[in-house]
């Protein structure tokens, strides 16, 4: 399969490329200055270069705190700019997989969401995924899957863990909110379980594999719990750990708001695409595994 990648960094891209690599696939990331969200034209033009079987939509704004002052670019890269991938893989003819979050719920509920629970997001980032997501499916609904993933992690890029295994190079203790709940979500899973659902689309034209899913590890866990796994992990392993000192959202401060609540059923891609990422922690001894020579 021959798969276009809109954006040439972040974790997830960062991963398809790998796992496209061992999966067979050809993977080819796009980004400017040949790909420019804010210019339809350049990105059919972009696209239509690579001719693709599948379009990842990838790129996105996710400076989750930074997106509250800067509202305007990130609506324009993920609001409009998804509408624009989604219309050039309505040109195409080609399937597309876009990746939204769990940012668009308010983090309310008593239970993981399913796909069909209103949405409320409580930032700028969140809707502005929102809005990413009504645009694709507004354009090209017919023929694309909307995958929301969350608390996302892996070897490459800044995240939770690279942050965590810094800080316990620095100090004893650690600070780390323990009242939001999620799925933490290997990026290397998340690129498996795209690749898995472009074959779905590309191979199958049955309405049922289009729409939105949810797409996380298995396994639910906060903030605090995932700090004390990471430095379990890295220690059984002979890299640095840290005690964990569990406070309350309230006690963190920051710009924009986090959903109490982020976890997300994912039975329905389970039971139409075949796709059940692992448990979060089997995944994260794995991640650990390739950080350990770069911590030292």
């Amino acid at each position: 399969m021959r798969i276009a990648v809109t954006g040439k960094a972040g974790q997830v891209v960062t991963s398809l490329l790998e796992r496209g690599a061992v999966a067979g696939h050809e993977v080819i990331t796009l980004g400017r200055p040949e790909l420019n969200l804010a210019d339809s034209d350049s990105v059919v033009r972009a696209v239509e270069a690579v001719a693709p079987d599948a379009i990842v939509s990838a790129a996105a704004y996710t400076a989750v705190d930074m997106a509250e002052s800067d509202s305007e670019l990130a609506h324009a890269i993920n609001g409009a700019g998804a509408g624009v991938v989604a219309e050039a893989a309505q040109v195409l003819g080609v399937p597309l997989v876009h990746i939204s979050t769990d940012y668009v719920f308010d983090g309310t509920l008593d239970r993981p969401y399913v796909e069909s629970d209103p949405t409320g997001p409580t930032g700028v980032y969140g809707a502005s995924k929102l809005a990413g997501e009504q645009a694709v499916l507004a354009a090209h609904g017919g023929n694309s899957a909307v995958l929301r993933v969350a608390w996302v992690y892996s070897p490459f890029g800044g995240n939770f863990v690279k942050t965590m295994l810094h800080l316990a190079g620095d100090r004893d203790e650690v600070s780390v909110v323990a009242d939001q709940l999620g799925n933490p979500t290997s990026a290397l899973n998340i690129a498996d379980g795209i690749l898995s659902v472009a074959a779905n689309l590309v191979a199958n034209s049955d309405p049922a594999l289009r729409g939105i899913f949810h797409m996380t590890a298995s396994g639910e866990a906060n903030w605090a719990d995932f700090a004390e796994a990471i430095f379990a992990a890295s220690a059984a392993q002979g890299g640095p750990s840290a005690r964990v000192r569990r406070i309350g959202t309230a006690d963190y401060q920051t710009p924009a708001m986090r959903p109490a609540n982020s976890r997300l059923n994912c039975g329905l891609i389970a039971r139409v695409h075949g796709v059940a990422l692992p448990d979060w922690r089997r995944s994260l001894k794995t991640v650990i595994a390739r950080l350990q020579p770069a911590i030292y």
